[in-house]
């Protein structure tokens, strides 16, 4: 079907949403008179590069004027939020861990009002004790297998399953052969390298100054050392990030021999349920993903150090630590939702996912409880590249979803699942390695090159559809901040229907003979936009049932 490149036409839908028979109160001046984005399918390729400075807040910046695919954040504030306060929203991130000291995040932290802290007691009764900012349901566990390799580890059952999780497991550990190799290769030219400039380790700086005078094999491993610092870091921090990853894969990810738990709870009964411990943050360094997250959300806006929250003033960030570094179990996962939805949070933040599953009823049972609470749910589509939903009909299957099996069927109406988007608009905008489908993912929003927290007080650019979820989570907040009385669902078709609609083809999966229409590649066929779904928030909150 043709859209039209008014992306209002989808508004009169969405008026039916609401649930009030009067209208509701917004903390915001009548937004009426504001004309929202009508369309951005004549806007030109950026040939220019961002600045420094606008590339740390890129997703922050407006479409039409900025020329990037931006979720009018800025734009928003000015001419909307202005100086007007909103309700606090708390948003759980379910995540590694969130770093609470860290001087951009400690003030937007969630505190438990009902708790009082380190007295070693449940006051609040509610069966985690201390839970003062939240709770971490892994205790002290940090590496874990992947669930293929759990279902392997159980031994052979005899079903279909088991014998697709022991051909991904051998395919997985062939595919990290080349990379020990090349991990092999980049150590022995780092240490060639950096023995001729007389360091431990070595920046680009160093690699420049390194003349046509030099040897033939140093001038050799001077050209192969560029991709080790083409990140911006020294040569030796590649070098562990890729060992890392890959012996972590081997040691532990793909290890059927593998014993992470630590907790000492029995993962296949989900009313064991008493288990973790209140220390959020967990490992420092492990909880690098979750307060990258965080800070999308909540660091702390224009205070020069950083980058900027999307919804730093407007929000409490709950940690609740149930995701390894490996895949998440669906216990945590179902107890981390139930968690949050009974301590008051209304959007809750998940990067995280998985291709098998074994006990995925508890986690959309979870799910359709959080919809009774009123919570929404922003998750994270995937960084495989892949289409969920090819045209073939081959199911992929991805988890944690809403969707009943074999079926187009949603349990509930407060799932949200994002792509992620580059800082080019036109046919690179689609990160290469987002995934995509028009039944499983629902908006696109900004993943690549997004500037925010990490531990020991630091930031970093990170990328991924985990960077693009909270940044979607972050608009879904200010949406409830300011419009309290909007439900969870409404929160959701509003932010789907305000989106920016882009009616042009756009490579996906990194493939450039692979191009889709934007508009075919998601539920909505739109990216998020703060600013729009501000101005439709107002107009729903203002209809009668």
């Amino acid at each position: 079907m043709k859209i039209n490149k008014s992306i209002y036409l989808s508004a009169l839908v969405a008026l039916a949403l609401t649930s009030c028979k009067t209208a509701q109160t917004s903390y915001l001046q009548d937004l009426s008179a504001l004309k929202p984005i009508e369309s951005a399918d004549q806007l030109p390729t950026r040939k220019s590069a961002l600045a420094e400075s606008s590339l740390q807040r890129w997703s922050h910046l407006d479409v039409l004027k900025d020329t990037v695919p931006g979720m009018s954040v800025d734009r928003a504030y000015q001419e909307i939020i202005k100086d007007k306060a909103g309700k606090k929203v708390i948003v759980a991130v379910i995540d590694s861990g969130i770093e609470v000291d860290h001087a951009d995040l400690k003030t937007q932290m969630w505190v438990n009002p009902k708790e009082k802290a380190g007295n070693g007691k449940d006051d609040d009764k509610n069966g985690y004790t201390d839970d003062i900012h939240g709770w971490n349901f892994l205790g002290e566990t940090n590496e874990e297998q992947l669930e293929l390799t759990r279902i392997v580890s159980r031994g052979d059952d005899g079903s279909a399953e088991y014998k697709r999780a022991v051909k991904e497991l051998e395919e997985k550990r062939a595919e990290l052969e080349p990379l020990k190799a090349r991990l092999a290769s980049m150590q022995e030219v780092h240490d060639k390298v950096a023995k001729y400039v007389k360091k431990e380790t070595f920046t680009k700086a160093d690699l420049d100054k390194i003349g046509a005078d030099a040897p033939a094999d140093i001038a050799k491993a001077k050209n192969m050392a560029y991709a080790l610092v083409s990140g911006g870091k020294e040569a030796n921090e590649y070098l562990k990030d890729f060992a890392g990853y890959v012996n972590g894969q081997l040691d532990y990810n793909l290890n059927p021999d593998f014993k992470g738990r630590k907790t000492g709870d029995d993962i296949f009964d989900i009313n064991d349920k008493i288990y973790g411990n209140s220390d959020v943050m967990g490992d420092r360094d492990h909880a690098k993903h979750g307060t990258h997250v965080a800070g999308i959300i909540a660091q702390t806006r224009h205070n020069n150090i950083g980058g900027d929250g999307v919804a730093s003033n407007n929000v409490e960030i709950m940690s609740v630590r149930a995701v390894p570094d490996g895949d998440e179990y669906d216990k945590d996962i179902a107890l981390a939702i139930r968690y949050a939805a009974d301590n008051g949070a209304k959007v809750i933040n998940g990067s995280f996912g998985k291709y098998f599953a074994q006990n995925s009823q508890w986690v959309m049972d979870a799910i359709k409880y959080a919809e009774k609470k009123d919570v929404l749910i922003v998750v994270a589509a995937g960084n495989d590249a892949m289409d969920l939903n090819p045209a073939t009909g081959e199911e992929i299957k991805r988890y944690p979803n809403d969707r009943i099996e074999g079926t187009k069927t949603e349990i509930a109406d407060n799932f949200l699942v994002v792509g992620a988007l580059n800082p080019s608009f036109g046919e690179k905008m689609v990160a290469n390695f987002s995934n995509f489908g028009n039944v499983d993912v629902d908006v696109f929003a900004p993943g690549v090159k997004i500037y925010a927290t990490v531990p020991h007080g630091k930031y970093e650019y990170l990328q991924g559809t985990s960077m693009a979820s909270p940044n979607t989570a972050g608009v879904a907040a200010m949406i409830r901040s300011y419009y309290p009385k909007l439900k969870a669902a409404q929160v959701k078709k509003i932010m789907m229907d305000s989106g920016v609609a882009v009616n042009k083809q756009v490579i996906v999966s990194g493939d450039k003979d692979d191009k889709r229409n934007f508009k075919d590649i998601s539920t909505s066929g739109k990216f998020v936009n703060l600013y729009n779904a501000l101005i439709m928030a107002d107009k729903v909150s203002k209809e009668k049932k």
